[in-house]
């Protein structure tokens, strides 16, 4: 039997106004949900206030959806908002001790002179170090605990995934966007972005691909509370390539695989490809935008939307 969930995702990210317009505002937005064989777009939309701004919608070099917001008419205060309707599939995990030892997975992205596969080409391009997931002798020496010898490398990686789950704490105040990886790992804290570029620089820095993966997770309310509108968050998750399975995908934040729970919107080298909002504003004053997430079942969603509000509180 197929297991599958539909959700409605809504991601507001407004910035509030100052009193001093701005005159220019350009954006690139990663809102859109990716269609993928697990996990069916079945309707997304994103709208601006004022609507006053030139949308145009395409693809990144990674085959990502994105948006680019132009506004050049003056405005004070700016309101984006992303809605989708997807529906997530169960994946059946594969049998991580059936996979290769991950120094071979290693020794075929060696310099060989010979063509490659498409599949094997596009897996180098998470090879290499990036702006938030560098290579080094250090996170090589990390990620060694997990990898020893003769490994096989799914069960690296599940070992390295529950290295960070069981060993660093999440804590929202420990960083920020731009904390380095080697102050995280020094720090053993951190939030879900952490812990993602911790996990994937140190794979790469064992020569072994892995990418960043960016999305929201379904979470749960306190025990008899209502799930509340707005109060989730972005997401950020890892994929490691093998050869037999393709993209396998961690969530260390968890110390779990993701499955129904989690709802993709994409993937790159790390946050910094695929950031759900980021461009430049001339004008105004500097402000920090309040984001509002909000991921529920569509049947919730449903119910939550045909019950009075009288009745509701």
């Amino acid at each position: 039997m197929t297991r599958s969930i539909d959700y409605i995702v809504l991601h507001e990210t407004e910035y509030p106004a100052c009193g001093v317009p701005v005159s220019l505002a350009q954006h690139l937005l990663h809102l859109i949900p990716r269609a993928l064989p697990w996990q069916t777009r079945q309707a997304a939309g994103i709208t601006i206030a004022p609507d006053l701004a030139r949308l145009q919608h395409g693809e990144d070099s990674f085959g990502n959806p994105v948006a680019w917001l132009s506004l050049d008419t003056p405005h004070d205060g700016l309101l984006v908002r992303a809605e989708s309707h997807v529906t997530v599939i169960g994946r059946a995990q594969p049998k991580a001790a059936a996979s290769p030892p991950w120094e071979r997975v290693r020794d075929r992205f060696q310099y060989r002179p010979a063509p490659c596969s498409a599949e094997v080409l596009d897996a180098q391009r998470y090879l290499y170090a990036s702006p938030q997931a560098p290579r080094t002798p250090r996170l090589a020496e990390f990620a060694a605990r997990a990898f020893t010898p003769g490994v096989p490398l799914l069960v690296g990686a599940q070992a390295l995934m529950r290295l960070i789950f069981e060993t660093f704490t999440f804590d929202a105040e420990a960083t920020e966007v731009g904390t380095p990886v080697d102050e995280v790992l020094a720090r053993k804290r951190g939030v879900c972005q952490d812990f993602a570029h911790l996990m994937i620089a140190a794979l790469r820095s064992l020569g072994l691909p892995a990418r960043y993966m960016s999305g929201y997770l379904l979470t749960d309310p306190p025990p008899g509370k209502p799930r509340l509108v707005g109060a989730d968050a972005s997401h950020a998750w890892v994929a490691v390539w093998c050869p037999e399975n393709s993209w396998v995908e961690y969530d260390p934040t968890n110390g779990i695989q993701p499955d129904l729970r989690h709802v993709t919107l994409g993937w790159g080298r790390d946050f910094q490809d695929v950031s759900p909002l980021r461009g430049v504003i001339l004008g105004g004053l500097a402000q920090a935008p309040e984001v509002r997430v909000t991921v529920m079942p569509e049947a919730e969603w449903r119910a939550r939307a045909a019950t009075p509000a009288d009745a509701a509180r």
